[in-house]
């Protein structure tokens, strides 16, 4: 069910400053920037491997991004999971009881398909299901 872990999130006040550790420090390539107005942020997307670092910035200081990082302050967003089969993921989370924010599938960009779950259920953790097309 779960194929591999597709990316790991790190939410910052400022993009560019945040890209200055990963990007010069460390040395990781920029794939892409962009904005993503249903989630309200603008996401520097850095290849690892099979999987991607993901640096999220607000773009809106009402969106649920904002709320985090002004309650939590900046570092891990989440840890997104990719799925083969996502209503089968999350039928077998709601069999088990575990805390849904996504009771259904939400569409994503680039034909994708992603549902998070409560870190209520993860042991303090926000974990995303990610389905590619």
């Amino acid at each position: 069910m779960i194929t591999k872990i597709n990316h790991i999130a790190i939410v910052a006040p400022d993009l560019d400053e945040a890209m200055g550790f990963w990007v010069e420090a460390l040395g990781l390539p920029v794939s892409r920037v962009e904005d993503v107005p249903a989630e309200a942020v603008k996401v520097a997307f850095l290849p690892i491997g099979e999987s991607n670092l993901e640096i999220l910035q607000p773009t809106d200081e009402s969106s649920g991004v904002a709320r985090y990082l002004e309650k939590r302050g900046p570092g891990m967003h989440h840890i997104c999971l990719e799925v083969d089969d996502i209503e089968a993921a999350l039928a077998q989370l709601k069999a088990a009881n575990v805390p849904l924010i996504n009771d259904e599938p939400q569409s994503g960009h680039h034909n994708t398909r992603y549902a998070f779950i409560h870190p209520k259920g993860t042991g303090g953790v926000l974990v995303e299901l990610y389905e590619v097309a």
